[in-house]
């Protein structure tokens, strides 16, 4: 009887290490991974949320400092650097024309003269084409200057920092009295509708007419020259 239970308890043994074997063996262990294992799938970039950012990063384009997309950059500069340009010269506004007026009158003339400059203070080339409005600020009100010659006449294009003159004639107060007193002598660009104002450096005053008198006149662009008229 002895050896009988000696025996049933070396099989019991054995079927203890078998079923051990087995339970080693299944999917239970086998499933879960290892620290290592888990460490190596992150670094991979899997299916970790790690992985997808890296993959999001790639796919966004690079910004520059100023939040645009650097890829974009080229398309923007190409398109701002043909602003405003459709081969056409456009007219030279007042704000961008420098005015000013010197006294031309030459001894002798029986008129008094005064040189208008109109310089292209802009960036692009301008054109002026035939006269400009003058007027002048009286103490007995405004004259306006009268055309010399055709009604019409050729128009001038100016670079940025070109000038041209034209001139304004006007009788001289040769009387004695105190005349019509200039104020200010007001110049409208042509085709313009803004006007400047500036000081009247001619003769102070005009004289005093029935109408019969010599008008005030204003020449076309280039009728007059730099220091004195044509």
């Amino acid at each position: 009887m002895r050896v009988h239970k000696l025996t049933f308890a070396a099989l019991a043994v054995v079927a203890g290490l078998s079923l051990t074997a087995c339970q080693t063996d299944d999917g239970t262990t086998e499933s879960a991974p290892s620290a290592a294992a888990s460490a190596g799938s992150s670094s991979d970039g899997g299916s970790g949320s790690g992985g997808s950012d890296q993959d999001a990063a790639k796919d966004t384009p690079a910004k520059d400092s100023t939040g645009e997309n650097a890829g974009d950059q080229g398309a923007v500069a190409g398109a701002g650097s043909d602003s405003g340009k459709n081969g056409e010269i456009g007219m030279c506004l007042t704000d961008e024309l420098d005015i000013t007026a010197t006294d031309s009158t030459i001894d002798g003339d029986g008129e008094g003269t005064v040189a208008v400059e109109l310089r292209n203070g802009g960036e692009q080339d301008c054109t002026l084409s035939a006269y400009a409005g003058i007027d002048l600020k009286t103490n007995a009100g405004t004259i306006s200057a009268e055309r010399t010659g055709q009604e019409t006449a050729d128009s001038s294009i100016l670079k940025p920092g070109e000038s041209t003159f034209f001139g304004v004639t006007y009788p001289l107060n040769d009387t004695g009295g105190s005349g019509v007193r200039i104020t200010a002598l007001v110049v409208t660009p042509p085709d313009e509708t803004k006007s400047f104002q500036l000081e009247w450096p001619g003769a102070a005053s005009l004289p005093v007419t029935d109408g019969s008198g010599s008008p005030v006149k204003v020449g076309p662009m280039g009728s007059a020259g730099q220091g004195g008229a044509n």
